[in-house]
């Protein structure tokens, strides 16, 4: 094992090793914590998605720490073996590709295995894409939700979107590029055309941009690129007082009804924002009869 630094101060009379959950660069190299490059370069081994990565991370910094690969399609072997090496009396530091480790990969699981086992677990904040991206949105920060990423098939994601059409707080999530314009779409035809969203890309890189507009513009101005590249963060605003008439409802039941049963169209609805079950399944019939 390593000398003793003072990363390692919580281990003096511990037999067990600890568990670091490191926030790394989302784009910018310059962009790490003194703490989080100390406990790499003194920690026993690091734990990374993609061990390419994290090499030019570590290249740059000249970190000679050993690597390996800890992902979603090794987890199942691999997070015993961490664990049993952690109860050995080993180090090992935890991060992601980009950014804080668990948000959206699967450092979920080692975790909860190494809680489980009883294993001290340290977080070294840093990085997130997501919070970068909110800080320069000028998007309302008082109540967020984090939905992370939505599914790959149309049907589904509109039902995502429609299950957090009523929520009261700025919706946040991550889409790849080549299905944003999709998103955006869906996103439009659900939650309405003029509700503003802000798109942030390539965020601390070289061609950081942020766009925004309302959803119907956004996916227009999208589609009318030759190409986008990048990671992208999706933040949509809250959603206005929605007047419980029967106008209200139409535009989200004529958008669903094309993929749903009538019955679980009313169900979808009133469940995510209200209103009687009753009167929307009538509504969805009806809206289904004009099809």
């Amino acid at each position: 094992m390593k000398s003793k630094s003072s990363v390692e101060h919580f281990r003096e009379s511990d037999a067990i090793g600890i568990l670091y959950v490191v926030a790394t660069p989302i784009g910018n190299l310059a962009d790490i914590t003194l703490r989080a490059l100390e406990t790499l370069r003194t920690v026993d081994h690091i734990a990374c998605e993609d061990t390419r990565v994290t090499g030019v991370l570590c290249k740059h910094y000249g970190i000679p720490t050993p690597l390996f690969a800890y992902h979603e399609h090794n987890s199942d072997h691999v997070v015993p073996k961490i664990i049993a090496s952690l109860q050995a009396g080993h180090n090992i530091a935890l991060v992601s590709d980009a950014g804080t480790p668990l948000i959206s990969d699967p450092g979920y699981r080692l975790v909860v295995a190494a809680r489980a086992a009883g294993l001290r677990v340290v977080p070294l904040p840093g990085a997130s894409s997501i919070l970068c991206a909110l800080s320069a949105s000028g998007m309302p920060t008082e109540h967020i939700h984090y939905a992370g990423f939505l599914p790959n098939n149309t049907t589904a994601r509109k039902e995502s979107f429609a299950r957090l059409a009523g929520i009261d707080a700025t919706l946040v999530l991550l889409e790849s590029n080549h299905r944003l314009v999709d998103s955006l779409r869906d996103a439009a035809s659900i939650l309405g055309m003029s509700r503003r969203a802000v798109i942030g890309r390539e965020l601390t890189k070289h061609f950081e941009e942020f766009t925004s507009g309302t959803l119907e513009e956004l996916a227009r101005n999208y589609a009318a690129r030759s190409q986008v590249k990048g990671e992208i963060v999706l933040m949509i605003e809250p959603p206005a007082q929605i007047a419980l008439c029967e106008d209200a409802w139409m535009p989200l039941i004529e958008a669903l009804i094309p993929h749903y049963p009538t019955k679980k169209v009313a169900q979808i609805i009133a469940d995510t924002l209200g209103g009687s079950r009753t009167t929307l399944y009538r509504l969805a019939q009806e809206a289904k009869d004009r099809l």
